[in-house]
This record gives structure tokens, C-alpha cells and sequence, in this order.
């Protein structure tokens, strides 16, 4: 099972998320254990020292909510870690990206709260991201709806979970992973620990999304080598 560190940016800083309410979030040095900057190459060095994360998920929030975007930063981010494959969410949409060229590292995110309408992504390289919050599905229902759109890779983003503390929503990524087996499920939002990861491994989830649980400490290099 893979763990990839998440990157959020918004207003020109890595934040730290917490319970889906961007409003609020604050630069991630505020309450990391591991970097004391936000700015997103200092952090993405701060978590390479950590632990040699071969992939990042990196969510644009700026671009996702419509005020601006962090275009250039992550262009440079990019060219300076050619060998890091990185998965991008910035809102756009299957149309926008099919009509853009990207960059080798870079595998883009279709989230379902930025989509009006779905579309198939059966055939694409691309990664979909159910997103939910408080149980509701984020975007037109027709995504969850219709698992025969999916691509191969899906997020399971719980936006209510994200930095909460309260552990992942076990019972949905349960019911996915067996309903779907021919998926590759990634779960979102809540991790709290090591044993945490253990029962998201146990139950097929192929890789986990980590942010609060490696800034604060609970999760830590040796625990990491466990995967």
C-alpha cells in the first residue's frame, strides 16, 4: 500500500486542512513537526527528508474554488522533481484537461465537486476523486451512480474527515473495495495512525493520502518503512 504526502495550496502557502472548511485553514508550518515553512517546495523537501515519497497529491485550492491558481509554483515544482510523479487536482474538467498539454510526472485528478456532468473515464490515464462530505456525495450523484465511468484509480475523498482526527470512513471504503475489486481505491481524510493504516490495508485500499498525520508526528519514518 502506497502513502502518498498531500500538498494543499491556497493563497500562495502550503495549509494545513481540517474538517472541509478551506475558509479557515492556516499555513501547514503553524502545526508541523517537520517544516517550519509553508512554502511548497520547502515542504515537499521537508517531507522528502521524512521518508522518499515517490508520488504527491496536490490540490490546488485557489484553482478548485475559482480565485486564482498556483500555476507557476507548480511548474516549478515539477522541473525541480522530474523523478516524482505528482496527481494534481485543480478543478478542471474532463474537457479542459483532454485540451491541455501536462507534464510527463503530472497524473490529473477529476473531482466530482468541481463537475456538472459525468463522463466516461474508463479509457484514461486519468484519477477520479469521489468527493464526499458528511455523508453526501460532492458533484452530480450520477458519479457514484455509475461505477462504469470510472478510470482504474479512484480517490475516496471524505472533505468532513480531512485533518479531523477521527479516523477514515472504514465502512465506505469497505463496501467499495468489495463491490469494485477490479479498482485501485485510495482513501482520503481521517487517518490518525499506524493502525489506521493497517486496517486500510487490510481491507484493499492500495494507497492512502496522509497530511495531518505526518505533520503532527503520529505517523512517523519507521512506521512508513511498514509500507
Amino acid at each position: 500500500m502506497q502513502i502518498i504526502p498531500v500538498i494543499d495550496l491556497k493563497d500562495g502557502l502550503v495549509v494545513h486542512a481540517a474538517g472541509g472548511d478551506r475558509s479557515r485553514y492556516q499555513p501547514v508550518h503553524l502545526n508541523s513537526s517537520i517544516c517550519d515553512s509553508s512554502e511548497i517546495s520547502q515542504v515537499v523537501t521537508s517531507l522528502l527528508t521524512l521518508y522518499p515519497f515517490p508520488k504527491f497529491y496536490i490540490a490546488d485550492l485557489d484553482a478548485i474554488t475559482g480565485q486564482g491558481n498556483h500555476d507557476e509554483a507548480i511548474d516549478n515544482l515539477f522541473s525541480q522533481s522530474p523523478n516524482k510523479e505528482f496527481w494534481l487536482d485543480k478543478g478542471s474538467s474532463y474537457q479542459a484537461l483532454a485540451a491541455t498539454n501536462r507534464g510527463i510526472n503530472c497524473k490529473p485528478v477529476i473531482g466530482t465537486e468541481s463537475q456538472r456532468l459525468p463522463v466516461s473515464l474508463k479509457n484514461t490515464d486519468l484519477i477520479l476523486s469521489l468527493d464526499f462530505k458528511y455523508n453526501q456525495v460532492l458533484g452530480h450523484p450520477g458519479w457514484l451512480e455509475s461505477p462504469e465511468l470510472w478510470p482504474k484509480t479512484i480517490v475516496v475523498m471524505t472533505l468532513d474527515l480531512v485533518g479531523s482526527n477521527k479516523g477514515p470512513d472504514f465502512a465506505k471504503l469497505s463496501r467499495l473495495c468489495k463491490d469494485h475489486p477490479d479498482k485501485h481505491f485510495v482513501a482520503a481524510g481521517g487517518v490518525r495512525d499506524v493502525n489506521d493504516l493497517m486496517r486500510l490495508k487490510t481491507i484493499g485500499i492500495t494507497a492512502v493520502l496522509l497530511a495531518s498525520a505526518l505533520h503532527n508526528g503520529s505517523i512517523d519514518a519507521a512506521m512508513l518503512e511498514k509500507f
